[in-house]
């Protein structure tokens, strides 16, 4: 009898491994569908449905990779630590890994981990492995020495999306942006770039960012409402960013359009690229009919960027079209005597093999541009030089904070030639890219100091990343030294959040003022992280249920609020939340009962904002007792008491 009921039992583990590793291959089948459309936001969500069911390589490697196409780079830096990790990973991974580190302002880890994959890779041109490695130690410089600039968030502009590409335009600004509004957006709006040439895709919501789609907005003075910039594109898809004549008179912008042009293939993703058109604006105030340029290639390549001088006569973008130095190069075309636009003029002196855009010119012969292929913070910094006849030089890179470790771009000038607007998506904005301006008389009048150390051992942690939030204001990191000490500077009068992290470590968030203090002083903060241990169990105090209930009381809501911030604090931990009970009453009642406790807590952690893969429940009942009180074991309340527990465990960093 005992092996006919073993061979069921493990029969029907097996039928019910099957169907799980079955059920996580649909999963994957979907994810991939959406990963091939560029379908990220909705990729990413199955794949991590999946990567639960089944910890595979793919799904691992698949998640770095969609993260890194959103912009979320924590995560993405999670990912790829895991993929590269991995039996069977490529070195790719690694690549990936140092690069999300670069991103996250992590420049030691950077490095080590750049050089981990130039010594796997072995072929990597000595020009490359110069760049990567003299950025991470130049960003590092740069970060402990920051300029005294203080870069501010135009929330009147900015949104929960994506808002970049910023020109000051007859007392008012245009910008781009992807926001959702019913109010604002126009009534037009079918999706592109790639789809499913067989399938309509979603009318309303762009795959990739799972946003709406790019149009311009104006606001014309401070005082007046957002609207839409009234231009009749001529495309229900992306429109933006713009660039005008000093008279104000003519446009250039970017758009995607469906034509018949196209090449559109059935049951096959199908790419449409971005061009650049111009409008001129009639005697009415009306703008006219959006006017192709001539070097449009809607199947063959992109343009975009377009930058058009004072004078009318010069048209600067960037473009991936053949023959180009490396990935997106920047591009002008000059006006003939009969008014047309010339061939483009690679500019061979600024563009590398990475990618450049955002080609501004100021009236006193400073070209200013972004570019990921010159030693950098990482993403796109930007750079200035200097044009002198038909030959640019003194190329620079515009340091930290002007600059971060994410993608600085789209930038525009105001009438003395200095920066006006910058956009960026470097942490702590008010979404996706935000759009800033520049404060360069920033008064420093206190200091602060402090150390970083290991929570348990009381050591010092040498580069640990150390940010200075300014409530409602700007941001600056620094790295740790050997004695595992930072400093910043601090202003009058501000409300500042400092943290710290480490790669294996549970972030540490302090709260200090300046407010009311009337003397220049230093302030010491020190800050202490405590490593983590994948599958060691913690104990979450005073979680208590009513008698044969498992519903969440105010009390252990409470303590369930922290960990909803430790959760908040460390976006990238998964855990796993197991509830425990004593020995009393039936072994499968108790089973029952803890799991159904488990899954409570798990939802309300859900419904305080925490993503539901990110957490499961795990009842164990009596299984896992800590002393003797087994069944039928005679024990003090106390006893009982240590065995009724909730805890958790990190099961992903």
């Amino acid at each position: 009898m005992k092996k006919i009921l073993i061979g069921t039992f493990l029969s029907a583990y097996c039928l019910f491994a099957f169907s799980f590793s079955a059920n996580a291959q649909y999963v994957l089948k979907d994810a991939d569908k959406q990963y091939e459309l560029f379908n990220y936001s909705k990729a990413i969500d199955l794949y991590e449905q999946a990567y639960k069911k089944k910890e595979t390589l793919h799904a691992a490697e698949r998640l770095a990779n969609a993260y890194t196409f959103v912009y979320n780079y924590k995560q993405a830096e999670s990912w790829y630590a895991i993929a590269a990790k991995m039996p069977g990973s490529n070195p790719e991974n690694i690549l990936g890994y140092a690069k999300a580190l670069q991103s996250n302002s992590k420049y030691s880890e950077a490095k080590n981990q750049y050089l981990n994959y130039i010594d796997k890779k072995k072929n990597v041109s000595e020009k490359q492995q110069a760049v990567w490695l003299a950025s991470c130690d130049s960003a590092l410089k740069w970060i402990r020495n920051p300029k005294k600039i203080e870069l501010i968030n135009q929330k009147a502009l900015n949104s929960a999306q994506s808002d970049w590409g910023a020109v000051n335009y007859q007392g008012g600004v245009v910008f781009t942006s992807d926001r959702l509004n019913s109010k604002l957006n126009s009534s037009e709006s079918k999706p592109f770039l790639k789809f499913d040439g067989s399938k309509e895709p979603d009318k309303k919501v762009y795959g990739w960012t799972g946003n709406g789609y790019l149009k311009l907005y104006i606001k014309p003075s401070p005082s007046d409402s957002l609207q839409l910039f009234p231009i009749k594109a001529g495309t229900s898809y992306h429109v933006g960013s713009a660039s005008f004549t000093a008279d104000g008179k003519t446009m250039y912008f970017t758009l995607t359009r469906i034509t018949d042009e196209l090449e559109r293939l059935k049951k096959q993703p199908t790419t449409v690229n971005v061009e650049i058109f111009s409008s001129t604006k009639g005697t009415n105030g009306i703008w006219g009919e959006p006017v192709s340029f001539a070097y449009n290639n809607v199947n063959g390549y992109s343009v975009g960027d377009p930058f058009i001088t004072s004078d009318g006569n010069s048209l600067y973008f960037a473009s991936n079209m053949p023959g180009g130095l490396g990935g997106t190069d920047i591009y002008v075309c000059l006006k003939t005597d009969a008014g047309t636009w010339g061939k483009p003029i690679n500019l061979k002196d600024v563009n590398t093999e990475g990618n450049e855009r955002s080609p501004v010119f100021d009236g006193k012969n400073n070209f200013y541009f972004s570019s990921d292929g010159r030693i950098g913070m990482g993403g796109l910094d930007v750079y200035r030089a200097l044009r002198e006849k038909d030959e640019i030089s003194q190329i620079e890179n515009m340091g930290y904070p002007f600059n971060s470790p994410q993608d600085d771009f789209g930038f525009s000038l105001n009438e003395k030639g200095n920066i006006a607007y910058l956009s960026s998506n470097r942490e702590e904005g008010v979404g996706s890219d935000d759009i800033y301006t520049i404060d360069q008389k920033m008064i420093l009048a206190f200091k602060l100091e402090g150390r970083v150390f290991d929570k348990d051992s009381k050591q010092p942690i040498a580069g640990a990343l150390v940010t200075l939030a300014k409530v409602n204001g700007n941001i600056l990191k620094t790295e740790t030294d050997e004695s595992g000490a930072y400093q910043f500077n601090l202003t009058k009068e501000s409300e500042y959040n400092v943290s710290a992290e480490k790669t294996n470590y549970r972030s540490d968030i302090k709260n200090l003022t300046t407010t009311g203090l009337t003397t220049s002083s230093v302030l010491t903060q020190n800050l202490h992280l405590e490593a983590v241990v994948i599958n060691k169990a913690i104990k979450l105090e005073n979680i208590y249920y009513d008698f044969d209930k498992w519903n969440i009381r105010a009390d252990a809501a409470i303590e369930l609020d922290k960990l909803v911030k430790i959760m908040t604090d460390n976006p990238t931990i998964w855990i796993e939340l197991n509830s425990h009970t004593d020995s009393r009453g039936k072994d499968s009642y108790n089973l029952n009962l803890s799991q159904k406790r488990a899954e409570s807590a798990v939802q309300y952690i859900i419904s305080r904002g925490i993503n539901k893969n990110r957490i499961a429940a795990k009842g164990y009942g009596e299984t896992q007792l800590l002393n003797k009180c087994g069944n039928g074991v005679n024990c003090t309340e106390e006893e009982h008491q240590l065995n009724r527990r909730t805890e958790f465990k990190i099961v992903k960093q």
